[in-house]
């Protein structure tokens, strides 16, 4: 007989009413008690969703610094989702194994898809995986100019295809290797979004110059004191003339891009049209 997904978990999802807490302005929240945190949810903030199975993991790293700050400051607002109680049976089952046979086991498609309904937030729908399109800055200010983004974590040998087909889910990959879970690589995607928030930095000179922004690699940076263990700092930073830094700074993006990735170098040239490609 089958399950009625509208009735599993029913209990655990009952909505939070609307509060208010001194200026900041709060909406309701679906998000289990096990993985509430201190933090008020926050209207029109910038939301990450992450669904794993290991909550405690987050906020991790990005509790800390700028983007932990960032977060104190209600500039962006985190709600992870325990996968665990959206699991099946006595033993809140999230996972099976693989149809056909095969080694592992595959998480479960009602289970996965009652955590992605329960408590949705706009923007996209994300599933780390190493066979996804490979994340890179633009999809990183891409996200950042959305209201928020839903990462899907995996573990054991994956998700049911059948959720990725139902939900249209964007699969991406931090890089070609293979991790244990996606956790880390939702943290890192996280930190590179994040930062792109207005007011995170504090300096929007600082997200314009740095690797990737321009399509180049970032020049080398230098600063006190003028002279270390014998190396000194290129005489033209200290010239204080901003054309020829300028000028020298560009050089050295260029020739480290040629260097070090050719493949950006590459689409470097071609964007910049046939006379820089010759």
């Amino acid at each position: 007989m089958s399950e009625d997904p509208s009735d599993t978990g029913a209990h655990l999802r009952r909505p939070i009413p609307t509060k208010s807490h001194g200026r900041l302005s709060i909406g309701a929240s679906l998000k289990p008690r096990e993985v509430m945190t201190d933090r008020p949810m926050l209207k029109h903030s910038w939301t990450a969703k992450i669904i794993t199975l290991f909550p405690d993991a987050f906020p991790g790293v990005l509790g800390e610094s700028l983007t932990g700050k960032a977060l104190e400051q209600g500039l962006w607002q985190l709600k992870p989702v325990d996968l665990r109680i959206f699991g099946k049976g006595k033993h809140r089952d999230v996972d099976d194994t693989p149809a056909g046979g095969g080694a592992g086991m595959v998480i479960r498609a009602d289970v996965l898809g009652e955590a992605i309904e329960t408590d949705p937030i706009p923007g996209p729908l994300v599933y780390l995986s190493p066979r996804g399109k490979r994340f890179d800055q633009a999809m990183a200010k891409t996200w950042a100019r959305g209201p928020g983004v839903t990462l899907i974590c995996g573990r054991f040998e994956g998700i049911d295809q059948r959720v990725i087909d139902h939900y249209g889910i964007q699969e991406v990959s931090l890089g070609d290797f293979v991790m244990t879970g996606g956790e880390i690589a939702a943290q890192a995607m996280l930190d590179a979004t994040i930062r792109l928030q207005p007011n995170v930095l504090g300096n929007a000179e600082s997200t314009e110059e740095e690797s990737f922004s321009n399509g180049l690699l970032e020049h080398p940076q230098y600063t006190r004191p003028a002279t270390w263990k014998g190396h000194t700092v290129p005489e033209v930073l200290t010239s204080g003339h901003h054309g020829k830094i300028a000028e020298w700074r560009a050089a050295q993006s260029q020739q480290l891009t040629q260097e070090r990735r050719p493949d950006l170098w590459q689409e470097y040239l071609e964007k910049q049209g046939p006379k820089t490609a010759e």
